[in-house]
């Protein structure tokens, strides 16, 4: 199955404002794991490729945008495993194509590309049975990979080093990678989620994902203030703290998810959310490949 090229390390991060605030920050560099199949989607896929080969499938179908890091991941997890595989992009067709498609494509991802509209009901039967009428039979992977087997993937994110930390923090889209932190932590610790996109609808979306987790933790919350005006939205401030972070600390972070989640830690850092002397760890959850849509 998938491999790990590179068990993630943990990275300290060292610097004077944190020290006055009397501040232990680390980061988890589970992007380190994979090239191109990073972080939380390694994890998410996991045990869903495991459940698609144990049913006999050929073939992963999945949805998302034109700039997705699960489009990327699940085109190279694919090959890499040997399932065929097929992209159902929200929107038209753009050519040439970006940096995310053109890869996706060169891992042998068929590309479809879905109205908006349509878009919006891809969930309900009508239309997955269209997509099986076209395409055959498939494994369905979700949009940003989330259910409960990526759930099940995010919590390995945590180990016992992992929960010994007062707080967690994470970006988070669609819930799944933060809900497998939640699960995995098993009540230790706070767990700080990061929205990546706008609106405060992830606080009950990652609460209804651990209830049909089959669980209920109290010790986790989703912070909506450093979405930077929506999914994939940024603007000059945030990129340059992304550069100068790299710069300081020899860290990337990528614009989407991890650069939004560190802009915010650090700002909650400097208005003392934190007490002194807490020891802070954020989940890189790579996503890196989106960098290259912005450069």
């Amino acid at each position: 199955m998938l491999t790990i090229h590179q068990e993630p390390e943990i990275q300290e991060i060292n610097n004077d404002f944190l020290d006055q605030k009397k501040i232990q920050l680390f980061v988890k560099r589970e992007d380190l794991i994979h090239p191109d199949v990073s972080g939380n989607k390694w994890r998410k896929l996991k045990y869903n490729l495991i459940q698609a080969k144990s049913e006999g499938h050929h073939t992963l179908l999945t949805f998302g945008g034109a700039y997705s890091n699960h489009i990327y991941a699940t085109a190279a997890a694919a090959k890499e495993v040997g399932f065929k595989s097929i992209g159902i992009i929200r929107g038209e067709e753009h050519l040439p194509l970006n940096h995310t498609l053109s890869f996706a494509k060169e891992q042998g991802m068929h590309i479809s590309y879905m109205d908006r509209s349509t878009y919006r009901l891809k969930k309900t039967a009508p239309i997955i049975q269209q997509l099986r009428d076209k395409y055959g039979d498939f494994y369905l992977v979700p949009e940003g990979g989330t259910n409960n087997l990526a759930i099940k993937g995010c919590e390995e994110i945590v180990d016992d080093e992992v929960r010994s930390f007062d707080y967690v923090c994470s970006a988070s889209g669609t819930g799944g990678t933060l809900s497998g932190i939640i699960v995995g932590m098993q009540g230790a610790g706070q767990v700080l989620g990061f929205s990546a996109l706008k609106g405060d609808f992830l606080q009950k979306e990652v609460g209804d994902l651990l209830k049909g987790y089959g669980v209920d933790y109290q010790n986790w919350k989703v912070n909506t203030d450093y979405h930077f005006g929506g999914y994939a939205k940024i603007n000059a401030e945030l990129m340059s703290f992304i550069h100068r972070f790299r710069e300081e600390h020899n860290l990337p972070l990528d614009p989407v998810y991890t650069g939004k989640m560190m802009f915010g830690l650090w700002a909650l850092i400097g208005m003392d959310y934190f007490e002194p002397g807490s020891k802070i760890l954020a989940i890189h959850t790579g996503g890196l490949q989106g960098l290259k849509g912005f450069e």
